[in-house]
């Protein structure tokens, strides 16, 4: 890692192990399997007593605490491991003990693990994250799963169909692609939520979008859930994007930072690379 990127070793381990999944390498297995394990241990090593990743002082902690605990819940999913389910069960609990209590934020999730206020992005990274857990058999109530999908529903904009960062604000692209792929995480597939939001997504899709990275990270998985004409029409479009701008140095191929949400060329990398990857289904949370 290096610049801004430093800042951000938990979440950036966390969308390079999904990376790594998207294309079918595990622990201790294959090319990589060498990679996998060693990001795995990174990450169960930044869990402490009390569940919280070693960087508890980043004023945007629950992000980096939801992908993480993603990347973990999906190695878990496939790997079974005692070890990696006693750690992943405390980041667990974290996330389910800092949702949202407040009059109109609650179900949602904020920047910090305490049960106050909410954004979309951060809740959706909540959400999947238990989902995940769950979804592997770790103990999470459904009603926890149950609330934080009512507050994705009353964060879209009735009118367009996007949905909003907190509840009667402005629709965008990005906040949109990440609330109906935790809808359809949580099994709303066929919801006219999801399916406003996934028309939203095509008439709002740009190359110079300022949340591009981070918006089609959500909007290329939730496409590829819909299905049929829609990600038909939708992966040749995204594909075409990001090879134009792949950067290649002999074997070795990568992408710059690009707009708000780049962060840096692992980041843009790691998410480029997943959805490069999603044809080959290997990642569940990219099921129906």
């Amino acid at each position: 890692f290096n610049g801004e990127e430093t800042k951000r070793q938990v979440a950036l381990t966390g969308y390079t192990l999904m990376a790594f999944q998207a294309a079918g390498h595990l622990p201790g297995e294959g090319e990589y399997g060498k990679n996998v394990t060693a990001g795995m241990n990174y990450l169960l090593e930044s869990i402490g007593p009390d569940g919280l990743y070693n960087m508890r002082s980043d004023g945007q902690y629950m992000y980096s605490h939801g992908i993480a605990t993603i990347a973990l819940a999906e190695l878990y999913g496939q790997t079974k491991s005692p070890t990696l389910r006693a750690k992943l069960d405390k980041a667990v609990k974290v996330i389910i003990s800092a949702q949202a209590t407040e009059p109109g934020h609650e179900g949602g999730w904020r920047y910090r693990p305490i049960a106050k206020d909410a954004d979309i992005s951060v809740t959706v990274l909540s959400l999947v994250a238990i989902r995940a857990a769950k979804n592997g058999g770790l103990e999470v109530p459904q009603r926890t799963i149950d609330e934080a999908v009512q507050y994705v529903k009353r964060c879209q904009d009735e009118r367009t169909g996007g949905f909003c960062y907190q509840p009667q604000r402005d629709p965008g692209f990005a906040r949109t692609a990440a609330a109906i792929y935790s809808l359809q995480v949580c099994g709303l597939y066929d919801d006219p939520m999801v399916k406003k939001g996934s028309a939203y997504l095509f008439e709002n899709l740009r190359e110079d979008h300022e949340w591009f990275t981070y918006g089609n990270f959500y909007a290329a998985s939730a496409q590829y859930m819909v299905g049929g004409d829609t990600w038909v029409k939708w992966y040749p479009k995204v594909k075409d994007m990001l090879m134009s701008q792949v950067v290649k140095q002999g074997d070795v191929a990568y992408w710059e930072a690009r707009g708000r949400g780049g962060v840096g060329p692992t980041f843009c990398t790691a998410v480029y690379t997943m959805i490069l990857a999603m044809p080959y289904h290997y990642i569940p949370l990219y099921q129906r």
